[in-house]
């Protein structure tokens, strides 16, 4: 039997990633799930990653620790307040200061050097443009400039040994259309985190722009959200 090909996960412990991470193993591959406690308020998203990666069998799973509130300009990793109730005109409007800088540029260049340490080719990431808050590293353009950068400054990739590919799967996608791809896939969505603004029991608060976003997405698919709100 041919072995399976290796792709690394970013696995956040939300419902995009857990959604991308079922898609990539019903495509074949061995995924090797990577994660990161970067300073973020919502640390009980880690533990949704976990237990999203023990529910799936999954061998390899790596936390790394990046200081990223060190660096702040983000509501994610400082004391700053997270914008709540917010319309879809508003989160439209500009990018919110829940925005991370250089987050998905540096998970994507630890998930690069692992993959060639692991000799996979093929490194997965939830973003999507539908239904996200105004990131621009949740963008097509960013992808893809990536993916070059990723095979001009790995040995695999000058050498010839490994073609890098970034695959975005929901990048298209509303959060309608990934739910239902989800539940499709047998995803477990209580076992994921989305809020931005957790209580200390790590409630989701039902009213940041991610938790809105999410509720929509349950809303329109016809499905209860399982998870559990302040």
């Amino acid at each position: 039997m041919p072995e399976k090909p290796k792709a690394v996960v970013l696995l956040s412990g939300g419902l995009d990633s857990a959604t991308v991470l079922a898609m990539a193993m019903a495509e074949g591959y061995e995924c090797c799930c990577l994660s990161f406690a970067y300073g973020q308020r919502q640390q009980v998203e880690l533990e949704r990653a976990k237990a999203n990666v023990a529910r799936r069998g999954i061998e390899k799973h790596l936390i790394l620790r990046l200081d990223l509130d060190a660096i702040g300009g983000s509501a994610l990793t400082t004391d700053t307040a997270v914008p709540k109730n917010r319309s879809q005109t508003e989160m439209d409007a500009s990018i919110p200061i829940t925005y991370v800088p250089g987050r998905n540029t540096i998970f994507l260049s630890y998930a690069m050097a692992w993959a060639e340490v692991l000799g996979a080719g093929d490194v997965f990431i939830g973003v999507n443009v539908m239904d996200y808050s105004g990131y621009p590293d949740c963008r097509p353009e960013f992808l893809a400039a990536f993916e070059r950068v990723a095979n001009l400054a790995t040995r695999a990739g000058v050498e010839g040994e490994t073609s890098f590919r970034v695959h975005a799967p929901l990048l298209k996608l509303s959060k309608k259309e990934i739910i239902e791809k989800g539940f499709e896939l047998g995803v477990d969505y209580g076992l994921t985190h989305s809020c931005y603004d957790p209580d200390h029991r790590g409630l989701a608060c039902g009213s940041c722009d991610s938790c809105l976003l999410r509720l929509k997405g349950f809303a329109e698919a016809g499905r209860l959200d399982p998870v559990e709100y302040q």
